[in-house]
């Protein structure tokens, strides 16, 4: 059950950064770092759901002022016990319309974060949100996976992408509204237990109008932070939206 920080309640944050270690290993947060870095410049940087600091603390330490949003006091709070954390400036509201202080030149939403946003009409606010927070020539940046649609043959609603003795996990599309859910079964002492979290899955023209509608334009877009080329073959891409100067 949602509790009121939302999806990522204490239950969720008690193990979130366990349950996604792989995405806190370098080879995962430095080359985020790195691009963030360079697109921040001497300005300040905006995090939309910041979390337990992954990508926010390493930036920091990187001399780069970051301001973060995030719904959950749970996740937070597992940011301000790590090392530096109680030094980053953090929002508690919905990172689609809660505004702060002062304005970024660099606003950014990664680990496929803009789909927990689960209508059309949140998505496009987050874009407008992000552009009223940045100075002009900033930048927005998104990670996301591409739909997977491709791996649904007709009259197939669900994609496993783990399975094992003691657990099982598989996404659930619905085309017609782009909903989708990411659900988990475990067996704990013989007993299912299952974890459900709803999505809207979105495609890369279609984040291009909703940036556009911001005032945005397109600048960069790769199939990962090394700046790798997007192709029809990525699994994901980091897309790097401009506010013009003028």
């Amino acid at each position: 059950m949602q509790d009121e920080d939302g999806v990522f309640g204490e239950n969720i944050a008690a193990t979130y950064d366990e349950s996604t270690a792989d995405m806190f290993r370098p080879e995962a947060v430095d080359p985020a770092v790195d691009v963030l870095a360079e697109l921040a410049g001497h300005g300040r940087a905006l995090e939309l759901g910041i979390g337990t600091g992954r990508i926010a603390l390493p930036l920091a330490r990187r001399g780069v002022p970051v301001h973060g949003i995030d719904m959950s006091r749970a996740m937070v709070a597992r940011l301000r016990a790590k090392p530096g954390g109680d030094a980053i400036d953090v929002t508690i509201g919905d990172f689609a319309t809660t505004r702060v202080a002062g304005t970024f030149t660099a606003a950014y939403l990664v680990f496929n974060t803009i789909n927990n946003l689960t209508t059309q009409d949140a998505q496009v606010a987050c874009f407008g949100n992000a552009a009223a927070h940045l100075e002009p020539g900033g930048c927005f940046v998104v990670e996301v996976g591409v739909p997977e649609l491709r791996l649904l043959p007709p009259g197939q609603k669900a994609v496993p992408f783990h399975i094992s003795p003691t657990r099982w996990a598989f996404d659930i599309y619905d085309v017609a509204t782009q909903a989708m859910s990411s659900n988990y079964v475990t067996i704990v002492d013989g007993r299912a237990e299952h974890q459900f979290f709803p999505f809207r899955y979105v495609w890369p023209s279609e984040l291009d109008l909703m940036a556009r509608l911001a005032g945005l334009r397109l600048r960069d877009r790769w199939e990962d932070w090394t700046r790798a080329p997007f192709t029809s073959e990525s699994r994901r891409h980091v897309s790097v939206w401009e506010k013009p100067v003028d």
